[in-house]
């Protein structure tokens, strides 16, 4: 059997392969609530034959949000949105849904992408006052974040716990907690960000403090037999920053929790970091923690190809890959990899037909009528 096909449990959910649809940003939602975008995108790659599927980094506040057309779960609003996508994923897919719940802190109030990602001022049009653990912008010439005082660190904890208990009531299967990318879990964690002289600054076990408050307050209300993850930034890429031993030293932490996996990415805290960008070029960092930590990991990172896939699963460098770009280019990337590598995915009667006459096993019976 193909290592990718096999299968794996995280807690109490049970997965058909190790392939995870990663959470990718849409900047399509409407004061965070999700768009008819959304229907489309979640239904179409909760088809891609991966066994589980990560919604977007879904913001637990309107000033943690990255853009204003990020997504949220703040509001009844924003979770009467995704009822009906959800709803309709379930009817036609095996997939398990998962969830990334996330604060943008000093990242925020920004453009959308395509329009130029640039920092809007507090004072323009959808623009807002960002947060952060220190008033340290991230990049010269941007407007400093408010530090977080310890009303405003309780208040976003206690959003995260509302958020979580919104997307247990959505029948969200599992959660990924946001450390990476810079954003403000991740920005506690790095020095580059974390300017701080109380218990939450400083030191690696202070510095630490408040990603694993969000983590406990959060699993303390997410049910027990439902995973939670974290993603981490291994490494910022700049000298003096957040690395690959303090990484293994926080989920070290984080496995004394229980914690069900680390999507293992990187970068993000500064515009300074150098990234040597290549084929699966994060796999070593997922490797490194999961041997020196013992914890369960996903790899992430320019993973493309079926057989480089099956490898990182085989060779023990991850025990399951993350997809975002490939996905989007092939959002049936599953079923091609499967065909590859002889393993079977589910798929919905309605395209039983589209199998290759040479592929009998891939996902089930495909000789019915036509009229």
């Amino acid at each position: 059997m193909s290592a990718l096909f096999s299968p794996i449990e995280l807690r109490g959910l049970k997965l058909a392969n190790r392939i995870m649809v990663s959470p990718m940003c849409q900047y399509s939602a409407i004061d965070g609530s999700a768009s008819d975008w959304h229907f489309t995108h979640i239904n179409n790659l909760s088809l891609s034959g991966a066994a589980m599927f990560c919604i977007e980094a879904t913001h637990v506040e309107a000033i943690g949000r990255i853009t204003p057309g990020c997504l949220g779960l703040y509001s009844d609003a924003n979770e009467a949105a995704l009822k009906p996508i959800l709803d309709s994923v379930r009817r036609h897919s095996k997939a398990a849904v998962a969830m990334q719940l996330a604060h943008a802190g000093r990242k925020g109030s920004s453009q959308r992408p395509w329009e130029g990602g640039q920092q809007i001022a507090p004072d323009a049009q959808h623009g807002w006052q960002t947060v952060a653990p220190s008033a340290v912008p991230h990049k010269d010439g941007e407007l400093p974040p408010t530090a977080l005082d310890h009303a405003g660190l309780a208040r976003i904890r206690d959003a995260f716990v509302a958020a979580a208990g919104r997307a247990e009531r959505l029948g969200i299967d599992a959660l990924e907690l946001h450390g990476a990318h810079g954003y403000l879990m991740h920005q506690f964690l790095s020095p580059i960000a974390n300017r701080r002289t109380d218990q939450y600054g400083g030191s690696l076990e202070n510095r630490m403090r408040y990603p694993l408050e969000i983590y406990d307050a959060v699993r303390a209300v997410f049910p027990r037999h439902k995973p939670i993850g974290v993603r981490v930034s291994a490494t910022d890429w700049v000298e003096g920053g957040w690395d690959v031993a303090q990484t293994i030293e926080f989920s070290k932490e984080l496995k004394k929790r229980a914690v069900d996996w680390i999507d293992v990415s990187s970068g993000g805290v500064s515009p300074l970091q150098r990234i040597p960008l290549g084929p699966g070029y994060q796999v070593p960092l997922s490797r490194a923690v999961k041997e020196a930590a013992g914890v369960t990991t996903i790899a992430v990172g320019l993973i493309t190809e079926a057989k480089q896939a099956d490898d990182i699963i085989a060779s023990g460098k991850a025990d399951l890959v993350a997809l975002a770009r490939g996905m989007l280019y092939d959002p049936r990337w599953g079923w091609h990899a499967a065909a590859e590598l002889h393993g079977e995915v589910t798929a919905p009667p309605q395209y039983w037909r589209s199998q290759p006459a040479n592929q009998k096993a891939l996902f089930g019976p495909t000789s019915f009528g036509a009229r």
